[in-house]
């Protein structure tokens, strides 16, 4: 028993400590350790998963369906059963399909079927296939630049992928931006998550620009239909507010630093399928507490690649690699990506901006910290390229994707470090003014030559030597 006031009153300062530190572990911000980071996501080696499928036939004959399938999966030697498996993709999956291959992305939910269940923690993963990427890293080395800038990013790691024993590729496995994403970043007292996608690729779609267009939460369905949490009609309301104040220039509801640097890297690495691109989706939205700010997502056709692709392709590379930082879209685009362009419009903002681009620059690009990555997964993965069965491209093509991605960086840099020193056009307006020389073709990186190529490779496998018995 205590003896003295001053016993007692120690006591109940001990138990006020305790019970702080109790609501620090469920309110704080990096409370929440799992093992999956330091298992599937070390990325030093490439790890091994087994997808085991019942009926493969129907799996790939359903691919556009994209519904989940009960199958087991193993990975570096443990077994999981009962996990959702389905494809994933968008204009990859389809194209895939297009062009009668079979190498599609996959994603794995381990709680699916089973509510609670995970890979140490891990709720849900996915496996990038390298659609349009001969390098192989692109994905790779982009959320390495987003962690450099210490920018929220999923955690990523190469696996070798094989189909009931049978070898079938080398993928990217990347940590699904979900409840253990947000878990693992943000503590269990997390916000509200959202994927804006958009309907029709031919509306509007001005709510996944994130444009204020009204009041009224239906409004704005390309959002809250795609939430990633459960969210209530306060939510919605709250967003809204958000969208509606910085519309009006109160830009206090903004995680500014955070999305300054994500606009740095989407800019440095041409990714016009995300926010600030031609398709204004591939981000996910975060909301906690009246803040927001935008979490990446999806760089298989950063680079330029994305170009290509459209309805009137740019392919001209030089072009692209000099495209100015300061309207890093066309005017069109821009002004319904109000996130960006109503940003750039104050001052301070915009001198911090051009202050994160030359930071990036300084201490990932000139100190040849983009040069180490790529010499240094280059290396680990191309024995695994040497023997991808159902590659996009040849062993060749991806030797020389990769001296185009890592020359890509170099010249894009240059360019860059350039326009802010007011040497190069930094404007569209600006831009028949003198820029950089460029020695590389952007269609080294993917193109769609390689897809048609590269369905001798993948005739070999047993997916689609089923797939065109059945077309017959």
């Amino acid at each position: 028993m205590p003896k003295s006031k001053a016993d007692r009153l120690i006591i109940i300062l001990l138990l006020i400590m305790i019970i702080f530190s109790l609501f620090l572990y469920v309110k704080g911000s990096d409370v929440v350790s799992f093992d999956y980071p330091n298992k599937l996501f070390d990325d030093s080696y490439v790890h091994e998963i087994d997808l085991i499928i019942d009926d493969t036939e129907s799996f790939f004959d359903n691919a556009l369906e994209e519904e989940y399938i009960m199958a087991d999966v193993n990975i570096d030697g443990e077994l999981f059963e009962d996990v959702g498996l389905r494809f994933k993709g968008n204009n990859s999956l389809n194209l895939t399909n297009e062009y009668g291959l079979c190498r599609y992305s996959f994603k794995i939910e381990f709680d699916h079927f089973h509510n609670g269940y995970s890979y140490h923690g891990l709720d849900k993963l996915s496996l990038d296939a390298a659609f349009q990427d001969n390098s192989y890293l692109k994905s790779k080395l982009t959320y390495e630049m987003f962690e450099m800038m210490e920018v929220y990013a999923p955690l990523t790691s190469f696996a070798y992928i094989s189909i009931n024993g049978n070898d079938f590729g080398l993928y990217l496995a990347i940590e699904e931006i979900e409840d253990s994403f947000l878990a693992r970043n943000f503590g269990y007292d997390h916000g509200q998550l959202y994927k804006p996608d958009y309907r029709n690729f031919e509306d509007a779609n001005l709510d996944i620009g994130l444009n204020y267009i009204g009041d009224d939460v239906n409004l704005y369905p390309g959002i809250f239909e795609n939430a990633r949490t459960n969210v209530t009609l306060a939510d919605k309301k709250r967003l809204i507010k958000i969208l509606k104040a910085y519309h009006e220039n109160d830009f206090s509801s903004l995680d500014i630093d955070m999305i300054l640097k994500n606009f740095v890297i989407q800019i440095f690495t041409l990714n016009w399928d995300g926010y600030i691109g031609h398709t204004g989706h591939n981000y996910f939205l975060y909301e906690d507490d009246g803040k927001i700010m935008l979490l990446p997502w999806d760089f298989n056709l950063a680079y330029g690649t994305y170009a290509y692709g459209m309805s009137e392709p740019i392919r001209d590379s030089a072009y692209l690699i000099n495209f100015p930082i300061n309207t890093p879209v066309f005017k069109e685009v821009m002004f319904k990506r109000p996130l960006y362009h109503l940003l750039m419009k104050n001052d301070e903002i915009f001198n911090d901006y051009h202050e994160y681009f030359a930071y990036f620059i300084d201490n990932f690009i000139e100190n040849d910290q983009y040069k180490v990555i790529i010499m240094k997964y280059a290396k680990m993965i191309e024995p695994y390229v040497k023997k991808d069965p159902s590659a996009f491209c040849s062993y060749e093509d991806y030797k020389l994707a990769v001296e185009t991605l890592m020359r890509f960086c170099e010249l894009r840099s240059q360019s860059i470090k350039g326009q802010l020193e007011g040497k190069y056009p930094i404007t569209l307006a600006d831009y028949d003014k003198a820029s950089i020389e460029v020695d590389i073709d952007l269609r080294d990186l993917g193109d769609f030559d390689d897809l048609t190529n590269s369905k001798n490779r993948q005739g070999s496998l047993y997916y689609l030597q089923h797939k065109e018995e059945k077309e017959k």
